[in-house]
């Protein structure tokens, strides 16, 4: 059996990121979490995930900050990021739309309220 790969989970709603990684663990992931940008890298770099599931609104350090961050730095750039986001992509009032979600250096998107067996298909792809 392949090593399981290590997935983080990044959002400040604590009930989302046990759902996620509840359903992680159930596809046989290992899963490391994290409650806001600075605490995720930290996390990042100490365990070198295989790939980020980033919230894009948090405290402290946001998602397209933490996304920018591992994809300048050349000992991380290869970990997957998927950026989760609440903001739907019909508010074009604000800068957090699909649009730019697809334009930063993330690897993928998802928006909020998230579909856990679309974002489990969106980790297949990125981890196999």
């Amino acid at each position: 059996m392949s090593e399981q790969k290590l997935i983080l989970v990044v959002d400040d709603d604590p009930d989302l990121v046990e759902a996620v990684s509840m359903k992680l663990e159930a596809k046989n992931y290992r899963v490391a979490k994290a409650y806001d940008g600075v605490e995720a890298m930290d996390r990042i770099n100490e365990e070198k995930p295989a790939l980020v599931i980033l919230d894009v609104m948090m405290p402290r350090k946001n998602g397209w900050d933490v996304c920018e961050e591992i994809k300048n730095d050349e000992g991380l750039k290869d970990i997957a990021v998927v950026l989760l986001t609440a903001v739907a992509d019909s508010v074009k009032t604000t800068s957090y739309t699909h649009h730019d979600g697809k334009t930063t250096l993330a690897d993928d998107y998802i928006p909020k309220p998230i579909d856990l067996d679309e974002l489990m298909e969106i980790v297949s792809d990125h981890c196999g």
